[in-house]
């Protein structure tokens, strides 16, 4: 006679670092409500690992942007749809939650609805549905039973999309303030000369090849015309030898930091930033820092961009403020000529410094989630979806 098994099984998929931080601090959460109840399988980094995840794949393996790069590891990417779809499968959980990078998750998430619709879905961070194919959130209907939304427009947005049920439940930086907001001493060093000035030239390779030559022109054109800085560079360690050949031939040489918590001490003493447009710039938002973005791709990627994007801008800082208090410079806007200047506004106290400022004072009561962290509230959400029976 088979005996049931009392444990949960869930089946997490995550792709990147930042889903990996995701992933982790969900499972920390559900482990606390379930105890030895609950077994997590399924694909994940660094971090999910150290709370029990065994991967399936390393997810370096799936360090892929630009429509270019996608199609020429598309057999590889194919292959690994497969074997995660067969992996969910066999494991038969209780829910999947596929954490971001929908060109991957969403796939997988599709062909187990297909092949096993008993299995709920759980979609933690919603694809840019409104910024760009607006259709998505119908089609996510088929296959999606809950989305957790970082970002607080975007319960509405479902809404007014047809999309499945989605729920605010935070963005994960609002657990991390008090790394990111400095303190007296740091605040002392913020505001005095010459100023900390950042440069982020993106979390993944071809990022930083598109970015490095044009923000090294562009500083070097800064210091040229008169303008006094301290320039610092924050990286990840498997980022380092790209960042570095990329700074070689920079007229001015930032300091490099290497690491998550280097990097969050040198955004408490930064007076302003350049930086590659993306999550970052709410971290930097979030951090009281007055930035200017910019964002340059392949030219086939930028032609279906300007054909699909339908937000006046495409700063995440800006959509959740509510308004464009950031400048941002895409594509051929993406010349030293253009990002100099607007840099030497945010370095000194310009009115576009004194407005960016008082837009990011706003923004905890804009992104607040009351008196629960966004991690206990993706858990909610995760254990009402999740199928009440149990296996046998």
């Amino acid at each position: 006679m088979q005996t049931r098994d009392p444990k949960r099984k869930i089946f997490l998929i995550a792709t990147e670092e930042s889903g990996d931080r995701l992933g982790s601090a969900l499972m920390k959460v559900l482990r606390q409500r379930l105890g030895d109840g609950v077994q997590f399988v399924g694909v994940g980094g660094r971090t999910m690992a150290r709370e029990g995840l065994e991967t399936l794949f390393p997810i370096e393996e799936l360090s892929i942007v630009g429509f270019a790069a996608v199609v020429q590891q598309l057999p590889k990417i194919l292959r690994l749809i497969r074997q995660t779809v067969d992996a969910v499968l066999e494991a038969a959980p209780d829910a999947l939650v596929i954490i971001d990078s929908p060109d991957f998750t969403h796939r997988v998430a599709r062909r187990v609805r297909a092949k096993n619709p008993a299995i709920p879905v759980i979609d933690y961070v919603s694809p840019q549905l409104w910024a760009w194919r607006p259709g998505r959130a119908r089609t996510m209907l088929g296959y999606v039973d809950h989305v957790l939304g970082l970002l607080p427009f975007e319960p509405e947005e479902y809404r007014k999309l047809g999309g499945p049920p989605c729920s605010y439940v935070g963005h994960p930086l609002i657990e991390q303030l008090s790394s990111l907001r400095p303190s007296a001493e740091e605040q002392a060093r913020r505001d005095a000369e010459p100023p900390v000035l950042l440069v982020l030239p993106g979390s993944r390779r071809s990022e930083i090849r598109h970015h490095l030559e044009l923000f090294g022109a562009t500083l070097g054109r800064l210091q040229a015309e008169g303008h006094a800085f301290e320039l610092m560079l924050p990286t990840m360690p498997h980022l380092e030898a790209t960042v570095r050949e990329g700074i070689a031939s920079w007229p001015v040489k930032p300091r490099i930091v290497v690491g998550e918590s280097e990097k969050r001490a040198i955004f408490r003493i930064a007076h302003a930033a350049l930086a590659k447009s993306g999550t970052v710039t709410l971290e930097l938002a979030l951090s009281g820092i007055p930035m200017v973005t910019a964002y340059r791709v392949g030219a086939i990627e930028a032609f279906i961009l300007r054909r699909a994007v339908r937000v006046s801008s495409v700063i995440l800082a800006n959509l959740v403020i509510g308004e464009d208090v950031i400048p941002e410079y895409l594509q051929e806007d993406c010349t030293p000529e253009k990002l100099a200047p607007a840099l030497a506004e945010v370095l000194t106290d310009t009115p576009l410094r004194k407005r960016q400022v008082e837009a990011f004072a706003r923004l905890d009561t804009i992104m607040s989630t009351g008196n629960k962290p966004p991690s206990v509230l993706a858990a909610d959400v995760v254990l009402a979806t999740m199928r009440k029976g149990r296996r046998s």
